[in-house]
């Protein structure tokens, strides 16, 4: 499919309260067809999300430890994971001290999650990323770990209100860039 019919089926779908707003770019260069170009999302004509550089507004994180330092990201934690490390354990260990361990645990692998949609979105090719969207789900794209499906989904229309706003515990994990756009829909409702 070509650039200008995926760029007008996207706009197609986005948001009546985003439309004009929220634009996809990605020109290509006619002497270098290997190359994929600069893919960028913009919004009110500034620059949000530029796949090929990292030096935006939006934080890039470089570490796990800076994932785990950030003070905007809270990982709730379930009595099943307090459990599992009670019985991991093996001993008595103070109930602070296993809400401690389960908020570690669970902070590296979602690091690690971060760090690995992060690593995949400067790789990423915008343009079969927005073909996998436009074949799958809204649902599926909101619940994948990809930074790009995530985003794409949230500017969508059939994305209703309700749910936007039965999200907000959900987006605490994501990415920042997921965080601004989830911000961005959720002003416009």
């Amino acid at each position: 499919m070509s650039w200008s019919k995926l760029k007008q089926q996207l706009e197609s779908f986005l948001s009546p309260a985003l439309q004009g707003r929220v634009e996809y770019r990605a020109p290509g260069y006619r002497y270098l067809p290997d190359k994929s170009g600069i893919c960028y999302i913009s919004v009110d004509k500034k620059n949000v999300l530029n796949m090929s550089d990292k030096t935006n507004s939006i934080r890039w994180y470089q570490t796990e430890l800076e994932i785990k330092n950030d003070p905007d990201i809270q990982i709730p934690i379930t009595s099943d994971e307090i459990e599992a490390v009670r019985k991991d354990t093996k001993g008595p260990v103070p109930e602070d001290r296993l809400i401690v361990i389960a908020r570690s645990r669970k902070s590296s692998e979602h690091a690690k999650e971060l760090l690995s949609a992060q690593a995949s979105l400067s790789k990423s090719n915008f343009i079969v990323v927005a073909n996998k969207f436009l074949s799958t789900s809204v649902e599926d794209s909101m619940e994948s770990h990809d930074i790009l499906l995530n985003i794409l989904a949230l500017v969508d229309r059939r994305v209703g209100k309700k749910r936007i706003l039965n999200l907000s515990d959900q987006m605490k994990l994501k990415h920042p860039i997921v965080q601004y756009f989830y911000e961005l829909r959720r002003k416009t409702l």
